[in-house]
């Protein structure tokens, strides 16, 4: 990836900084957004469990002739401007540090739930910014699949490539983005610790198979999801709607518990229900109503003690 340009993001990058305290609802002054650098062009931004109980997780990433946002969090309105003014104060500071004219901003997306599109609103009208909708057709269209969900597409931000790979089963617009300067799978709604909900079980496992099957021919330093809804505690989850995760485990997830999801998917997709381990809790081939029945149970306690 060396590229004679010095200011290049090509270049190999730093050693990713993961030392981080996300906010997680239980400071009643916590801010709405919480920003993290991962190195100098790879930022995390955290939405707060108050703004919303899915306390999203949203990406920015710098390449040399455009930034991609992925996702745009859970909240509308005056909390969705406060997201807009965050990534805007990221790209003017990236912009002091590597001047470039006429930098682009495209705002994409881990797939098309609410709580990952709800800010699209307040980027459609900036200026040289591009927005895909959350649909499959919008999707397809965009990355330029031919055969969806067969394959993958790349994605250039300048000097920084991305590969987009389909990933429905959580959601039929699914996508993971690798990102091979960073190693870093991002892998939205389909892997975090958390709740894996998957309506579409076949599509799932298979999604989860081309992953692991990625992980073996590129180095993955590590996978990021969307959320996390799990404690340090093992055998434990936050209560639905939960707007306190006090003690949560880390946003990081390792190739191996990707290739442990891999078995427990496998095992699924003719057993539909939930199946629980220590780092996932699979919906496995459930509507959403009988997910939803289910965890309401859970509300004011764990669905596992």
């Amino acid at each position: 990836m060396a590229d004679p340009d010095p200011d290049s993001t090509a270049a190999m990058p730093a050693e990713l900084n993961l030392d981080v305290q996300w906010i997680d609802g239980t400071d009643p002054d916590e801010p709405s957004y919480q920003t993290h650098q991962l190195e100098a062009h790879t930022f995390v931004i955290r939405q707060s469990l108050r703004l919303s109980p899915e306390g999203p997780f949203i990406f920015l990433l710098f390449g040399a002739s455009r930034a991609l946002l992925l996702d745009t969090g859970a909240a509308k309105g005056p909390a969705a401007s406060q997201l807009r003014s965050v990534v805007d104060t990221l790209i003017d500071d990236w912009l002091t540090a590597h001047p470039r004219e006429n930098y682009e901003l495209l705002v994409a997306h881990s797939h098309g739930h609410g709580d990952h599109t709800a800010g699209d609103d307040e980027f459609i009208e900036r200026p040289r910014t591009t927005v895909v909708p959350g649909e499959l057709d919008s999707v397809v269209e965009y990355f330029g699949f031919a055969q969806w969900p067969a394959g993958t597409a790349t994605l250039d931000l300048g000097s920084r490539e991305l590969l987009v790979i389909p990933s429905p089963g959580h959601q039929a617009a699914a996508v993971t983005f690798y990102d091979p300067w960073t190693g870093l799978l991002l892998t939205g709604d389909t892997v975090y610790p958390g709740r894996l909900y998957a309506p579409d079980m076949g599509a799932f496992a298979s999604t989860i198979d081309k992953l692991v099957d990625l992980a073996a021919h590129h180095p993955v330093s590590h996978l990021l999801g969307c959320h996390i809804e799990l404690p340090r505690k093992p055998g434990a989850d936050y209560p639905l709607g939960a707007r306190r995760h006090p003690d949560e485990r880390p946003l990081t997830m390792s190739v191996p518990q990707l290739q442990a999801l891999r078995k427990l998917a496998a095992e699924c997709v003719d057993n539909p229900g939930v199946h629980a381990t220590d780092d996932f809790i699979v919906y496995s081939g459930m509507r959403r109503r009988d997910q939803l029945k289910l965890l309401f149970r859970s509300i004011g306690s764990p669905l596992r003690k």
